[in-house]
């Protein structure tokens, strides 16, 4: 019977699977060709690594084995047993004798799997020991495979054989790498550079650790140390030393067993202080080394370091955010002292462009496309600009990447028309077959004709097609902007040079959705203007804003038109009623609960709608009903265009506008005051004393500081009947679009027009009446008599009020209309 006491982990683990071996293939006994099937099959096992070495094909040996297998009998002949009993052929016997022997040979304490393989090479004039020379795997080669393997340790331990080249299984030579031109170019962070060779020269504490933000290019800077020692230039010290980084999640999650992740790192550790200084470990970020492999009560990985480092043995180079280093590395200060910091600042946009520049063959080369100057310019500018949450020079790079990407998919998609003749191709030649499977000779003669013809009609269009495109195999600007407009749902145009003159023509693009408040329209469009311009503060909002203003005046409609036209989306208004925040705890639903508070995971209302879309217009609509304390908060997004929510996070509003709504003043302009901007032929000395009453009730209303920090407070003027009638016509175009899809066209006659607006104006609400009044006097009415089909598609639906009385209006069709004839603008 097999005697395993003196066996490592992995000859143990080979035993057992020749064992299970033996049973597949249905024999009694376990031979050698068990044994060698078991030592290929293993996974990480030393065997594969030593034919690797020797360029021997394992699958080959494998498939002569398992013939071997095949043909041998089912039933053993040295013996039979009792249940639970395992019996192996004499030819284990003497391979386990020589086993032993070629372990004590290397002078090792126990018998690994590289032994076994060694005495099953040994064994003479068995098909295993044929199969293996006729693939050219000696005895002498495997020795010297061993050698290679072991980089000179010895089996001191049943785990021994996890700990052979460690390096080179969970790490990878970034100065080999370099060597190879693997490593994309490092350009700048010269500085950083020789902050790093300044402290790798130190006598004491030469682990430099690299802290800074995510995406600055920390990773790229040890790859910069890499290509310098690859290029002999760095000093003599650092010469010929080599940077290896480590893959430490690599080396815990293959770790099936308890102690086997402390084997493996220790090996790398002891592996590292055989090469004398030679091996510089790199480990990204580091604050996983504190506490990694620490599960079942083990050690884990900065413990273990730690000895060697404090002795000089172990030279290491960290990376990791400046977050991470606070929570995991400064509260170890044993960890702590053996690094010397160097903080990676994020690079200028100057910067980021000299980076894309020296990266840019990189990337025409991967992607078979060309990257403009204009281009990379773009990618820098516009992902500082518009792409908030991350950090240059990486979100530019993937900029440029995903451009180029989607370039090169376009260019090598064929077009829909393209697509159906090559269908069409492949059901020819389906049917093709089939009649020449069937004889039908004739059949498919005729089909090859046509399929012959449709080829060359294809092929003639594809090259017009592929010519055509070559043109355009150049990323531009434009096409950066696509990117960027994807990732933030900003249009193209906001981004390229049209949105100067969008920004000239802003009021004339108001004034066709907010009627009667021009002043109010060129107070906020002059603000707006100057934020584009670049005049303003840019750590603030685009716009912080306070309108005040009767109900159903325009101030929540022009928040909304803000949205349409900065953003060209409505949606990207995010409304907040603040009479739902009036009580002081209420605050947490707007920035997130503190830690340790209920919904602290959820985030903020407000905060979590701007993080995850920095580009909005932000409607805080009735804000005097708010807490102050959620005042105090607005401070400092109006100051200084950012906030931290509860969970920590920095929250950008610097791509914002803010818009803040109160009817504070409006009780003294119904009393008799004339409320808003003066309109023709008013009392300006009216106007004035309403305006100073207004101001007098906000600085009642606000702190001084919360008033000063908003760039424009405009009060909005009461509504005239002759507004509500322009008011009446954009409410009446949104019926007739709708109508458009049923082939109805509607229009109004001057009567029916002054007829609404009178029926749906309130000096107290404003315009709010009249959706209702359109809603009762023209769509119930109008739906009534689309169901009775009083009208037909083609129709031109005319709307009066000259025979109507008092309760409803009267719909014709133009031929049967003799009164008023529409305005030319609304007969559509």
């Amino acid at each position: 019977m097999m005697r395993l006491d003196r066996f490592t982990e992995r000859a143990q683990d080979a035993a057992q699977r020749a064992l299970e071996i033996m049973t597949r293939y249905g024999h009694t006994q376990i031979d050698i060709e068990h044994i060698l099937l078991a030592l290929m099959e293993q996974p990480e096992g030393v065997i594969p690594q030593l034919l690797e070495h020797l360029g021997a094909d394992m699958d080959l040996i494998q498939q002569r084995v398992d013939d071997v297998l095949k043909a041998s009998p089912k039933v053993g002949i040295y013996g039979g047993g009792g249940v639970g009993q395992v019996f192996i052929t004499p030819r284990v016997k003497r391979v386990l004798d020589l086993a032993n022997d070629e372990a004590n040979r290397l002078k090792d304490d126990y018998i690994s799997t590289e032994h076994l393989f060694l005495a099953i090479a040994s064994e003479r004039n068995t098909p295993v020991a044929r199969i293996l020379l006729e693939n050219g795997v000696t005895k002498t080669r495997i020795y010297d495979a061993v050698k290679e393997v072991r980089g000179g340790q010895r089996v001191t331990n049943r785990k021994a054989e996890t700990r052979y080249r460690i390096l080179e299984k969970f790490s990878r030579d970034l100065t080999s790498m370099a060597r190879e031109l693997k490593l994309d170019p490092v350009i700048g962070r010269d500085d950083e550079i020789l902050r790093v060779i300044q402290i790798l020269s130190r006598r004491t504490k030469n682990n430099p650790v690299l802290i800074g933000e995510a995406g600055v290019g920390k990773t790229a800077i040890i790859e910069g140390l890499a290509q310098k020692i690859a290029a002999d230039d760095v000093p003599e010290i650092l010469k010929d030393k080599r940077v290896t980084q480590l893959d430490l999640a690599a080396m815990v999650a293959g770790s099936r067993f308890r102690g086997e992740f402390e084997e493996r790192l220790k090996g790398a550790i002891e592996e590292i202080q055989r090469a004398e200084g030679e091996i510089i470990l790199f480990i990204d970020e580091l604050h996983n080394v504190v506490g990694a492999g620490a599960g079942m009560g083990a050690m884990d990985a900065s413990n273990m370091m730690k000895p060697a480092l404090a002795r000089g043995e172990l030279q290491c180079i960290g990376a990791t955010t400046l977050d991470e280093y606070r929570q995991y590395v400064e509260r170890d200060s044993a960890l702590e002292r053996r690094f010397a910091p160097v903080f990676v600042e994020e690079p200028s946009v100057e910067e980021t462009i000299e980076m894309l520049k020296g990266l840019r063959d990189r990337y025409e080369a991967h992607h078979k496309v060309g990257i403009s100057d204009e281009a990379i310019v773009a990618a820098a500018r516009l992902s500082h600009r518009y792409v908030t949450d991350r950090r240059l020079p990486d979100k530019a790079i993937d900029l440029m990447d995903e451009a180029a990407a989607k370039l090169r998919v376009a260019l090598y998609t064929l077009p829909p028309e393209l697509k159906a003749k090559q269908a069409e191709l492949q059901r020819l030649q389906t049917e093709i077959d089939a009649a020449s499977a069937v004889e039908d000779y004739k059949r498919a003669a005729e089909l090859k004709s046509e399929r012959i013809n449709l080829q060359a009609e294809f092929n003639l269009q594809r090259e017009v097609w592929q010519r055509e495109h070559q043109l355009d195999e150049t990323i531009e600007a434009e096409d950066i902007a696509e990117v960027v407009a994807s990732w933030t749902g900003i249009p193209v145009a906001q981004m390229m040079e049209t949105e100067a003159k969008k920004l000239l023509r802003m009021e004339e693009a108001l004034r066709q959705r907010i009627i009667g408040q021009d002043k109010a329209l060129t107070v906020i469009s002059d603000a707006i203007r100057r934020a584009r311009s670049g005049l303003k503060d840019p750590r603030r909002p685009i716009g912080s804003f306070i309108f005040l203003g009767s109900s159903g005046v325009g101030k929540t409609e022009l928040a909304k038109a803000l949205a349409w036209f900065l953003f060209d989306d409505e949606d990207a208004l995010v409304r907040i009623d603040m009479s739902e925040y009036g009580e002081h705890h209420t605050i947490s639903r707007l920035f997130g609960a503190p830690p340790g508070y209920i919904g602290y995971e959820k985030g903020g209302q407000l905060t979590e709608a701007v993080r995850r879309r920095p580009y909005r217009v932000i409607l805080f609509d009735e804000i005097e009903k708010a807490h102050p304390d959620v005042w105090n908060a607005l401070l400092q997004i109006m100051d200084d265009g950012r906030l931290t929510d509860g969970q920590g996070r920095l929250v950008d509003f610097r791509n914002t506008v803010i818009v803040m709504t109160s009817n504070i003043g409006t009780d003294y302009a119904h009393k008799g005051g004339a409320l808003g901007f003066m309109r023709s032929g008013e009392n300006g000395s009216d106007e004035a004393e309403s305006q100073r009453e207004i101001e007098r009730e906000l600085r009642k209303t606000f702190p001084p500081e919360f008033i000063n920090r908003v760039d424009e407070t405009i009060i909005f003027g009461d509504l005239t009947v002759e507004d509500v009638k322009q008011i009446v016509d954009l409410q009446m175009a949104e019926i007739a679009e709708r109508l458009q899809e049923r082939g109805l066209s509607v229009a109004l006659t001057d009567t029916a027009r002054s007829w609404l607006a009178r029926a749906g104006f309130d000096a107290q609400f404003g315009a709010r009446p009249l959706r209702r009044a359109l809603q009762q006097y023209v769509e119930s009415p109008l739906s009534v008599k689309l169901l009775r089909g009083d009208f037909q598609p083609g129709d031109l639906v005319l709307v009066n009020a000259e025979e109507a009385d008092d309760q409803e209006l009267v719909f014709k069709r133009q031929a049967e209309q003799n009164g008023d004839e529409p305005d030319q603008e609304d007969a559509e």
